[in-house]
């Protein structure tokens, strides 16, 4: 089992910045890729970044430009550098790992999530 906590989510002003971090723990050997996700209330949860094992990125045209994610192999964390935010930002975030390189921008094609960390943007 992997284990994923979140953390740095916040209240950030309309163009602000936020960084997030993931910390995975467990069988961590196995992870190839890392994700983010958010998921605002009412709305289903979409897919923000993707990270391999290598540090190639992938990102959803919504933060394109302004977010960027990386990771930490020895650390075994990931992180979520948020530029420029928005009020359309804000949502809960969420980190998602899983073991094979397919896992892409659809929810399930994850197996291991973290609990969410809250993300809010004051326009």
């Amino acid at each position: 089992q992997v284990q994923l906590v979140e953390s740095g989510g916040g209240l950030a002003q309309a163009g602000g910045s936020l960084r997030l971090s993931c910390a995975a723990s467990g069988r961590t050997v196995g992870i190839y890729a890392m994700g983010w996700f958010r998921q605002a209330p009412g709305k289903e949860r979409e897919f923000v970044a993707r990270i391999g094992w290598i540090g190639t990125t992938y990102y959803a045209d919504s933060v394109k430009g302004r977010f960027t994610t990386s990771r930490d192999n020895a650390k075994n964390t990931m992180y979520l550098q948020m530029n420029s935010l928005k009020p359309e930002d804000a949502a809960v975030y969420y980190c998602a790992a899983d073991p094979s390189y397919s896992a892409r921008e659809d929810p399930r094609s994850w197996a291991y999530w973290g609990q969410g960390t809250q993300v809010t943007v004051s326009s």
